[in-house]
């Protein structure tokens, strides 16, 4: 992933949590971010804007989604498999 993919995601993770981005480590989870479903709703809807995707995420039942939000780090690194995987599929 690009740099500064990984920063935007960080910041909008960060402004979800109203944290700064420094603040925000790969290990952190959303309960220690402090993020409750609406911030989490908020957090998704601002990745899809961002980057044109859409992420399979059901709010209603967010531990049966493909969108994994165990931690920041997996968040991070679900975004990078929606960004590249049109990409990669055209290879």
């Amino acid at each position: 992933m690009r740099p500064d993919m990984q920063e935007k995601i960080l910041s909008i993770i960060a402004r979800e949590a109203a944290m700064e981005p420094t603040e925000v480590r790969p290990d952190m989870t959303l309960d220690e971010l402090g993020l409750d479903s609406l911030g989490l709703v908020e957090m998704i809807f601002a990745i899809e804007e961002t980057f044109g995707v859409s992420v399979p995420f059901n709010a209603n039942e967010p531990t049966q989604s493909e969108f994994d939000i165990s931690s920041v780090g997996s968040i991070v690194r679900a975004v990078e498999r929606l960004i590249s995987g049109p990409q990669a599929a055209l290879a």
